[in-house]
């Protein structure tokens, strides 16, 4: 009985182990931007994790330089899950993503699977993608 006990115990013991390995399990996201028509200004990327944050509350950002007109932003230490990123490239070079009168950027976007909107930006659901793994994604902006 008490053999039985022990290894029950044994058993349940690394089952739990697992599991908190696999919670702390960690990711590399690195983002391929092309498309740019400068190499003027900055490309300002976001990572985000739910809809409803989704183009307005960012989980993680970087401002990354932009040489012949490629870039790239390396996210690490991502933990598995849904995300979606977006960018824009700050071609003055004045930190913030300018608009027309009717709140249309005037400056080039991207998205992650190049998402696209429709009368709008585009929806978290068209720009997600399943982080599971060390991931390198292309995104053009224009």
């Amino acid at each position: 009985m008490k053999k039985t006990f022990y290894i029950l115990l044994f058993l349940f013991g690394g089952f739990i182990s697992l599991k908190a390995q696999e919670k702390t399990t960690t990711f590399t996201l690195t983002a391929n931007f092309s498309g740019m028509n400068s190499d003027m200004g900055k490309l300002f990327v976001a990572i985000y994790t739910t809809d409803s944050t989704f183009l307005k509350k960012n989980y993680r950002g970087k401002i990354v330089t932009i040489q012949d007109r490629q870039a790239v932003a390396i996210f690490e230490n991502l933990p598995k899950g849904d995300y979606a990123l977006s960018s824009f490239h700050d071609e003055n070079n004045n930190q913030k993503m300018d608009t027309n009168f009717f709140g249309i950027p005037k400056e080039p976007l991207g998205m992650s699977n190049n998402a696209k909107g429709f009368m709008g930006p585009p929806k978290f659901k068209d720009a997600k993608f399943m982080l599971e793994a060390d991931t390198s994604i292309a995104i053009t902006v224009n």
